[in-house]
Formats: structure tokens, C-alpha cells, sequence
């Protein structure tokens, strides 16, 4: 057991053994938009995507940067008395503006009290070389990881959701950021229309092979209002059950390498919008689920990755 209690690698351990403390997330809405919104890519975002860009769960994005964090430290203080906080820029893609307004944001955010470091959510084809190099500059003062929207490495689902680029788009950007040292995080999801468990799991393995240092891993659910909804109505498509999510998930664990670190193991969206699965919204269950399930099998992360020859 080599990640305190866990048979994982989680984040928290992770920033527990850099900081030496608890260290929370703090989801900052940047005020940005998406090439898959403004009509550059698309017009209509990705199929899941809600109209807040996969940020439900941060404040009103009229607020100044400063009124947001204060808010989710005072939500955290209820249950918290101390610790340090990661800025994370999480709604759209928090590349896509001029350098000079990012480096504004992202200055304004590190001098906030008790920030400790930086997570931006971007897609891979949003990281031109000016903000390269800016990521590169805040990586030397900061603890700093981006994180990728991969969801799935197989092209007819990337395109039936919308994704709006290749794979080798994720590729290169993978490698321009490990070029400079940067701490790259993907995102996959497990419950992709039509996708199969051998499916999935292949994204899994891709993923383990990729070189980059973390992972998210998310359940699809249904939000009200999105294409998805719209698609599961006219074309009703199989949902995940718990039972096979958590199973897949500890398949997924024992697939990844030991030093990767798993910064999510699901996903759940806003209960008033949530129209399916509706046992996603009991996210606690779900994660002793999963807690369950390798300790029957007794396993561990990694337990079945293979290095290449």
C-alpha cells in the first residue's frame, strides 16, 4: 500500500505529500468562451456540454475572481478549518484569449490568499506557442497542471459528441506540454453513446501510454436541456448501471500506471438538471463503491499495466 489508505493514487494524497496539508479546488469561472461555440469549430459546444461549459458547481460568472473563491472557502470553512487551494479554471476553454488576458487572470488568481497553484481546463487544439509559453513561465513560479478534454480516442464517437479534433490534436499538445515540463491531466468518459466496455477500456490503455501525469475519470450523465438529452429522447441509447461503472472503473485503475495520478473516479452534474442516471447523484456511494470493489478483488492501481517493450 503505497498511497496512504488507498489502493489508488488520488489527488489528494498527491497534494497532500507536496504541501504537506489538506489542499482543495477552488472552480473559477474565467468569463471565457469555446472555439466549439463561437462558430471557429462549432456553434453548439460539445453534444453533454451545458450552458454553463461544465461548470455547474461554480459561482456566477459576473463575479470578480476574489468573490468566487471567497464564496466556495466560506462553503469549505463548514466542514474545513484550514488548508491551501488550487485555482482552477474550469468552465469552457480556459486557453482561448489573448495571452495578455490570460496572463491577467491567471496572475489575479495566484495572488489570492492561500492559492497555492494553478489547473487550467482547456482543449488541446487551444494551446497556440505565446500561450505555450506562458504556461511555461507560470510552471516555474507555480504548481501548475492543464487539463485536456480527451473523453474517448475513438473517432466516430468523438464526432457523434462533437469533440471538433483529432486525435493527434491531443497528441501533439501532450507533447508541447511535457516538452516544458507541464503537467498534463486528460479527461475520459465512461457511458459514451453506443460505446462498448472494450471500447472504453481502450481509451483507458491509450491513456496509460500517453505520458501524461493525470487522469479524470467521468460517468456520462444526462444534463436537461443539452443535445444529449435531446438525443437520449429520440434515440434512447444504454446507460451505465452502477454496478457495471464501478466494475469498469476498477478495471480502468488496475489498466493505469502506479505514478499516474487519479484526480476523479466520477461525475455528476447538478441534481436539479440531472436526468440521467439518477444514481450518479449519490457520488458518495459511488466512491465506496469503487473502495469496495478492489478491495474484493484486491487489487490495485496498476495491478495489470504493461510497460512496452
Amino acid at each position: 500500500m503505497r498511497w496512504g489508505s488507498k489502493r489508488y493514487h488520488s489527488l489528494n494524497e498527491e497534494l497532500r505529500k507536496i504541501f504537506g496539508e489538506k489542499v482543495f479546488k477552488l472552480s473559477l469561472d474565467g468569463h471565457f468562451t469555446c472555439p466549439n461555440r463561437d462558430g471557429t469549430v462549432g456553434t453548439k459546444g460539445c453534444l453533454f456540454c451545458s450552458e454553463q461549459g461544465a461548470g455547474e458547481f461554480a459561482a456566477p460568472r459576473q463575479w470578480s475572481l476574489q468573490a468566487q473563491t471567497e464564496q466556495q472557502k466560506n462553503l469549505l470553512s463548514q466542514k474545513w478549518t484550514r488548508g491551501k487551494y488550487i485555482a482552477y479554471f474550469q468552465n469552457f476553454t480556459n486557453t482561448y484569449a489573448p495571452v495578455n488576458v490570460l496572463r491577467r487572470k491567471y496572475k489575479e488568481a495566484l495572488s489570492l490568499p492561500d492559492v497555492v497553484g494553478l489547473a487550467i481546463a482547456t482543449r488541446p487544439d487551444c494551446l497556440p506557442g505565446d500561450v505555450l509559453d506562458l504556461l511555461d513561465e507560470l510552471n516555474q513560479e507555480t504548481y501548475l497542471w492543464v487539463e485536456l478534454g480527451l473523453q474517448t480516442i475513438h473517432e466516430p464517437t468523438a464526432k457523434l459528441i462533437r469533440r471538433g479534433y483529432p486525435l493527434s490534436a491531443f497528441e501533439e499538445a501532450v507533447g508541447q506540454l511535457r516538452n516544458r515540463n507541464i503537467n498534463a491531466v486528460a479527461h475520459l468518459i465512461f457511458g459514451l453513446p453506443w460505446e462498448t466496455d472494450e471500447q472504453i477500456l481502450s481509451s483507458v490503455k491509450y491513456v496509460a501510454h500517453s505520458g501524461i501525469q493525470g487522469v479524470k475519470l467521468h460517468l456520462m450523465h444526462i444534463l436537461k436541456g443539452t443535445d444529449l438529452h435531446i438525443l437520449y429522447e429520440t434515440e434512447p441509447f444504454p446507460l451505465l448501471s452502477q454496478e457495471k461503472y464501478i466494475s469498469l472503473i476498477a478495471d480502468a485503475i488496475e489498466l493505469l500506471p502506479p505514478e499516474m495520478v487519479i484526480h476523479r473516479m466520477t461525475g455528476d452534474g447538478a441534481k436539479q438538471l440531472l436526468v440521467a442516471p439518477k444514481w450518479s447523484g449519490h457520488k458518495r456511494a459511488v466512491l465506496n463503491g469503487i473502495e469496495k470493489e478492489l478491495r474484493q478483488r484486491d487489487t490495485y492501481q496498476g495491478k495489470y499495466f504493461q510497460v512496452p517493450y
